[in-house]
């Protein structure tokens, strides 16, 4: 390429630290491949829809992930095996607090959760389509650029980080903006050398999209790494809860 810069805009030399940089990282996270293909599969939490919105509404008030938000997933999930709360898209759009309680005390997530419920029911192209079917079909269609103008990022409490959480387990190749991944995607450019724009919201998933085109690595990966190198006391996230990501 001309001024012996590639495609993606580095240079060789750039590129080939990157590529290293990141392979260090990823080389931490050892399964979490098949986390992010059962991620993108939207086989996450046995493939049921709304535990991965219950998942998505508890992490989006900041509760600790492995900590609170799993432990209040798992609970609600046995309670849905019981049948003492609704299992389907179509029951949590008519869902009400007193349902819940005492397995939901948040208003605000619980408000978020049934109001994504009814924007992607009402997306819903047929009505023996099953609920995996109903938001992989809404993830394929819902547009990044614009996203707070469509009926789920219009839905209160919904943010970007939720946002794309949601379309990644509708089987969206994508990453998530959150302070996190900035702080650790920035972190991993200054160590290869590379200067690319992290500041927005948009520039950071663009940032990430790029790296993964460059490294050979899926963003939805790269996101999921970023939240696994953080240590827990003395431990990392990953060989903490490497076993813990199969069943989620």
């Amino acid at each position: 390429m001309r001024n012996g810069m590639s495609q993606h805009g580095l240079t060789k030399t750039q590129e080939y630290d990157l590529r290293a940089v990141v392979s260090h990282y990823m080389a931490k996270c050892y399964g979490l491949d098949s986390h992010c293909g059962r991620c993108l599969a939207t086989k996450r939490w046995g493939g049921s829809v709304t535990l991965m919105l219950v998942d998505a509404a508890f992490m989006s008030i900041g509760l600790n992930y492995f900590t609170a938000v799993v432990p209040a997933v798992a609970s609600y999930e046995m309670a849905m095996e019981k049948e003492d709360v609704p299992g389907t898209l179509s029951h949590m759009a008519n869902l009400t607090l007193n349902d819940v309680t005492p397995l939901w005390k948040n208003r605000r997530s619980w408000e978020m959760a049934r109001g994504v419920a009814r924007a992607l029911e009402a997306t819903r192209l047929a009505p023996r389509a099953d609920d995996r079917q109903v938001l992989r079909d809404w993830a394929a269609s819902t547009p990044l650029q614009g996203w707070e103008s469509t009926s789920v990022g219009a839905v209160k409490g919904v943010g970007i980080n939720t946002y794309q959480y949601l379309r990644m387990m509708g089987g969206v190749d994508t990453s998530m903006p959150d302070k996190i991944v900035r702080r650790v995607v920035i972190q991993v450019l200054e160590e290869a050398g590379v200067d690319l724009p992290t500041r927005g919201d948009l520039e950071l998933i663009d940032t990430i999209d790029r790296v993964g085109r460059i490294t050979a690595q899926r963003p939805i990966e790269l996101t999921w790494m970023t939240w696994m190198v953080q240590s827990e006391g003395k431990t990392m996230r990953m060989d903490k809860y490497r076993d813990l990501l199969k069943r989620i």
